[in-house]
């Protein structure tokens, strides 16, 4: 198995924590947020890990450096210079990222537990260009997905303003599986080509939602999911009750 972390975020919700230290280096009970998750995907068999780094990055190099890369095969993907959002991270990442398998991404502030392999297994026995990890959960921003279609992604909705992203015309809402991003997905290399005609900085999602017409774009429930975003401060108390009560 082969994966990327998210870690060259800002972390401008985090502040003032994150204006001396990057958000991958958040401690949540005595570790931080990028060694629970290196050490998840080492678990679940991961061997090759690409990390991507801007926001204090050479604090992240020193920290892995530190650790000994946790006894695996980490590579940074170095932004410093300009930070590139999530899709144009992956696909400088993509020289990294080479072999033929594909990636599992996981952002760095999430902390879940949820099964990492069968994931992954579950992609690659699929033959999904890409498969993201779901749940319906409460919030604004919903992806949508057509059930006949085994929940393949067809749009993106705000619930509170009625915007609506497609690259379907006239998609209606209201006739499809409303579901919550996760933030942990897993993409098969022949995605990277079609990223190349991106420009240098783009959103991810944005990639996916502009090419779900091409591309197979699943999302993946998984039963039981229980997750936290570590992206705002009142978050880091929810983060360390989670990880007391789902030990290692």
């Amino acid at each position: 198995m082969k994966a990327m972390i998210f870690a060259a975020g800002i972390g401008s919700r985090l502040k003032p924590i994150t204006d001396s230290l990057p958000k991958a280096l958040v401690e949540i009970a005595g570790k931080t947020l990028l060694e629970r998750v290196v050490e998840r995907l080492k678990n679940a068999g991961c061997e090759h890990i690409v990390v991507n780094v801007h926001h204090f990055g050479g604090l992240i190099i020193d920290f892995l450096k530190a650790h000994n890369n946790f006894g695996i095969d980490i590579r940074v993907s170095d932004e410093r210079a300009c930070l590139l959002d999530t899709g144009g991270g992956v696909r400088k990442a993509i020289p990294l990222l080479e072999g033929g398998e594909p990636v599992l991404i996981h952002n760095v502030d999430i902390l879940s537990n949820v099964d990492l392999t069968k994931l992954y297994d579950d992609h690659v026995r699929s033959g999904a260009d890409v498969s993201l990890l779901v749940s319906e959960r409460e919030t604004q921003r919903y992806l949508l997905f057509n059930a006949a279609e085994n929940n393949r992604l067809v749009g993106w909705t705000n619930i509170a303003t009625g915007e609506v992203k497609s690259p379907y015309k006239n998609l209606s809402p209201d006739k499809y599986h409303r579901l919550a991003f996760s933030g942990i997905h897993v993409i098969s290399p022949r995605v990277f080509d079609l990223m190349c005609g991106y420009p240098e900085k783009f959103p991810i999602m944005d990639f996916y939602l502009k090419e779900a017409d091409k591309l197979n774009i699943v999302g993946r429930e998984s039963a039981d999911l229980q997750m936290v975003d570590v992206g705002k401060l009142y978050a880091i108390g929810q983060a360390e009750n989670f990880v007391r009560s789902h030990p290692e």
